[in-house]
């Protein structure tokens, strides 16, 4: 295992600047988000309109290694899938594995979620990538049985581990030891049971035991620091404090 950081934990931030700054705290992977929604960043959008260029954005990283693609893609139907495409030829030409998802809202019909992924993974595949749907409270994804279904019914499908959504969640209550061979990508923050994120060192996240639960399971991938912004909260310097606590456990 190693540890990476988002660049979603600096949002304000261009891409270059989000590396420079990751150089800076002596992050040595990243994990790039693509998200329609920020457009200080690249989108699933700026993708699809010039891959060759995003191409030659995500290369230039000053040899930081890329982790993952964090997607957020803000159209449905056709150009949702034809955006996706474009992410997949992104990352087999910077030699991405792994493409993290949302999972569909709560109320959406489980069989159409099915579809939804399975169309998902296929493409992926196509490329020698492959998808893992991020926890998410409010989600299908909540509910870590569900995910089990998902992935026990999507051939391929696996799972981005966010355990602060399950400590914050409904379901806090159920164990994750049966969700880690499902993990393709982790990301952490520190938590409270009624606060999603807060300063490093005052929440309930048990990173040890995360650490150790994730090796047993064979996981060798990134642990990938998925912080935000917070009023009078120095970004920096908490992801520096998170780097060498989870780097303390490797």
């Amino acid at each position: 295992m190693y540890v990476s950081a988002s660049t979603a934990c600096l949002p304000e931030c261009s891409f270059n600047q989000a590396i420079d700054a990751f150089l800076d705290l002596e992050f040595s992977s990243v994990e790039i988000a693509l998200h329609d929604d920020n457009p200080n960043q690249l989108t699933p959008a700026s993708v699809a309109d010039d891959v060759e260029q995003a191409i030659r954005i995500c290369r230039d990283s000053h040899r930081m290694d890329i982790a993952n693609y964090d997607v957020r893609i803000g159209v449905e139907g056709d150009e949702h899938y034809g955006r996706f495409i474009k992410v997949c030829e992104l990352a087999k030409a910077t030699k991405v594995v792994t493409l993290s998802v949302p999972s569909a809202p709560l109320g959406t019909p489980f069989n159409q979620e099915v579809e939804h992924l399975q169309r998902l993974v296929d493409i992926a595949a196509d490329h020698g990538a492959r998808v893992a749907m991020r926890s998410q409270v409010g989600c299908l994804t909540e509910d870590p049985d569900t995910v089990r279904v998902l992935c026990d019914n999507v051939g391929g499908l696996g799972l981005t581990l966010d355990p602060s959504h399950y400590l914050v969640g409904p379901y806090r209550s159920k164990p994750l030891d049966k969700l880690m061979k499902y993990v393709y990508h982790v990301h952490l923050r520190d938590s409270k049971k009624n606060q999603l994120q807060v300063r490093v060192g005052q929440g309930e996240i048990e990173y040890g035991r995360l650490v150790s639960q994730l090796g047993k399971a064979g996981y060798k991938q990134a642990l990938s620091v998925d912080m935000r912004p917070m009023e009078s909260l120095d970004m920096r310097h908490e992801l520096r404090k998170l780097r060498l606590l989870l780097e303390s456990l490797l």
